[in-house]
Parts: C-alpha cells; sequence; structure tokens
C-alpha cells in the first residue's frame, strides 16, 4: 500500500472557490442550446451608413405538423415581428392536408409574402399570379 501511495503524482485542484467565484453564467439561450450569439450578431449586423434602418429577415421553423414562417426585424430591445403565417392556415386557401411538405412551406412563404406587403401597403403595386 505504501508504494501505491508514493507512486501517485501530486494532483493540483483545479477548480477550486476561486474559480467559482469568478465564474460568469452564460446567456439562458445559450444555455439551451437556442441561440448562436456568434452567428445572430454576424446576420444582424448593419452597415454603418445605414443606421437606424430595419434589416427583415424571414424566419422559417418545422414543427412535427406544420411549417411557421415571420418576418422579423432585430432590436435593441428584442426581435420585432412583423408578420407570420402558419402552413395549417392553408386549409383556408384549399389545401386540406400535407402540411409540412416542401411545398407547403412554399405556399407558407407566399401567404406570409403577401401579409408583408398588404401591411407595408405595396400589394397593390406588386400583383400576384391571377
Amino acid at each position: 500500500i505504501e508504494t501505491a501511495l508514493a507512486a501517485m503524482a501530486f494532483v493540483k485542484l483545479l477548480k477550486n472557490s476561486a474559480y467559482f467565484k469568478r465564474f460568469q453564467v452564460q446567456k439562458r439561450r445559450r444555455r439551451e442550446g437556442k441561440t448562436d450569439y456568434y452567428a445572430r450578431r454576424k446576420m444582424v449586423r448593419q452597415d454603418k451608413n445605414k443606421f437606424n434602418n430595419r434589416k427583415y429577415r424571414f424566419v422559417v421553423r418545422f414543427t412535427n405538423k406544420r411549417c411557421i414562417t415571420q418576418c422579423v426585424y432585430a432590436t435593441l430591445r428584442g426581435d420585432v415581428v412583423v408578420a407570420a403565417a402558419a402552413s395549417n392556415e392553408l386549409t383556408h386557401f384549399g389545401i386540406p392536408c400535407g402540411h409540412k411538405n416542401y411545398a407547403a412551406a412554399y405556399a407558407t412563404g407566399l401567404l406570409l409574402a403577401r401579409r408583408v406587403l398588404k401591411k407595408f401597403g405595396l400589394d397593390e403595386k406588386f400583383k400576384g399570379k391571377e
């Protein structure tokens, strides 16, 4: 037993009380693995000559049953959703099922685009296919 203890090297304690006093907890969405803040900062960053303009982006999320799309812009207080559309609303337009496939995602994007144009008053200027 004495030879085994003599052969063991000295192990330095790395995570002591000083380590935990200075430890900074990550942001909640980073801890949950929902937000990559490096990628978000690059995506939201605005050119200096376009100060105070809005940089709109389309966000698409797939759930187990449907596709959700949003038109969003970033502010210091948080992201603001301009308009949203979900593929389960396509039943009102004659598509009763298949709300999670590629075609439903395309149709939901078109629905959202028409809503955004209507909100900005450009729906008369940009006519859809009739």
